[in-house]
């Protein structure tokens, strides 16, 4: 738990998908975060979090469902989505706290 809290105090912006193996639209989502991870290397950082191995960190930021984005920024959440949107959703979301 302290390194996550580390990496989402790090002053960086920094999107958590919080997903489960079982999860459709988890496995719908992972190419989309790849693709906008690839185009937005310098600005963000992307981190994956199974809930079924975190339940404490999920329980913590009240991931009732799976995916949820939660977008981090000196450890606050900026902003957060469950379920799943398209790249160009997510890329200007991400552009807007930049």
């Amino acid at each position: 738990m302290s390194s996550f809290s580390s990496i989402i105090n790090s002053g960086e912006l920094v999107l958590i998908d919080f997903h489960a193996q079982w999860c459709g639209p988890c496995k719908v989502l992972a190419p989309i975060l790849k693709d906008v991870k690839h185009e937005l290397a310098d600005q963000i950082k992307i981190i994956k979090i199974d809930v079924d191995k975190n339940q404490p960190l999920a329980a913590k930021y009240q991931v009732r469902g799976v995916p949820t984005m939660i977008l981090f920024k000196n450890g606050k959440p900026l902003w957060r989505q469950s379920g799943v949107l398209q790249k160009s959703d997510i890329i200007n979301i991400i552009q807007q706290y930049s």
